[in-house]
């Protein structure tokens, strides 16, 4: 990452996957969902958040998750994926830049994800300290199709929209 504040707009995507495994409470988006499994990660395992962090790191060109927060650092064991996006966040606002719009897409079979998607769209709002208009959350399944169609774990894409701060504060 350069030391200059960088230009916007600048585009990234991000992709994260994880297992659902049983013993692990299900964290998306930083919102708690009632299932039976969680996803199993070094952090809380938040696909959602950090196929965002990723899509930033990626519109800053600096990296990926696993070059800031390696699962071979014990220390961030357990860490919530909150903190993750909220450094990021600090990064990309190093750089003079500020979310333009993000849109985001959780590909899970089960749980049914569709009645925690408000929730969920205000949480990854809140966890970007962005505008909630700012922010697209979809979900959607695989129609039982492949390990996440057999509900084996759950996946995340997002892209996202960096922009001058300047020019984000004045069109808010």
């Amino acid at each position: 990452m350069t030391e200059a504040p960088l230009r916007g707009p600048r585009i990234g995507q991000g992709f994260d996957a994880h297992q659902l495994v049983a013993g692990r409470r299900l964290v998306l988006s930083g919102v708690e969902i009632p299932h039976s499994h969680g996803l199993e990660g070094h952090s809380d395992g938040d696909a959602l958040l950090h196929a965002v962090a990723d899509a930033i790191l990626g519109a800053l060109g600096d990296g990926d998750l696993g070059r800031h927060f390696p699962s071979s650092d014990e220390t961030l064991r357990g860490m919530a994926s909150r903190e993750i996006v909220r450094q990021v966040v600090a990064r990309m606002r190093a750089c003079g830049l500020a979310i333009g719009n993000v849109d985001a897409t959780i590909v899970a079979q089960q749980p049914r994800l569709a009645p925690h998607q408000p929730k969920m769209a205000a949480g990854l709002a809140e966890a970007l300290d962005t505008d909630p208009g700012r922010v697209n959350l979809k979900v959607t399944s695989t129609d039982r199709l492949g390990a996440i169609g057999r509900g084996e774990g759950i996946a995340a894409l997002a892209v996202v929209l960096l922009e001058a701060a300047a020019e984000t504060e004045e069109g808010a």
